[in-house]
């Protein structure tokens, strides 16, 4: 494939925090399948990134109660199928409980610790919640 008028999509993770817990998906989509994902996806013409971080949550997972959104993260996901600039918004869920809202894409949403996630994750996913971890904005 001739990459050379190809530019990276834009995407946005939602590390979504309940009780401490982080919220991630099981993939079912042909990029990153059977890796555990933070919900996101594209960002639309038009959209600030908090206004993603909403839809995408409330479209994969039901979750509409989000607050206290903030950008954590930056990261540049070069891959051999895709090229990604992830944005990684932090936000908190006080009374939701996830559902598979599109279960042709994910297979489950559950919660877990931050200091032990799944394995494997997906790889943009991975590196927005590292740089949340550490502290470290861009990666």
């Amino acid at each position: 494939m001739n990459m050379e008028h190809e530019r990276p999509k834009v995407g946005i993770g939602v590390i979504v925090l309940k009780d401490g817990k982080v919220l991630l998906g099981k993939r079912k989509s042909p990029l990153g399948v059977g890796t555990w994902s933070l919900p996101g996806g594209h960002l639309e013409y038009g959209e600030s990134f908090e206004e993603t971080a909403c839809r995408e949550a409330e479209e994969e997972t039901g979750l509409n109660d989000l607050t206290n959104i903030v950008l954590v993260a930056v990261c540049n996901n070069i891959m051999s199928e895709s090229h990604y600039v992830t944005i990684g918004m932090l936000a908190e869920s006080e009374t939701g409980e996830p559902k598979a809202m599109e279960p042709e894409k994910c297979d489950e949403w559950s919660w877990f610790d931050p200091e032990d996630l799944p394995s494997p994750l997906f790889e943009p996913s991975r590196k927005n919640l590292e740089s949340w971890r550490k502290g470290a904005f861009y990666s």
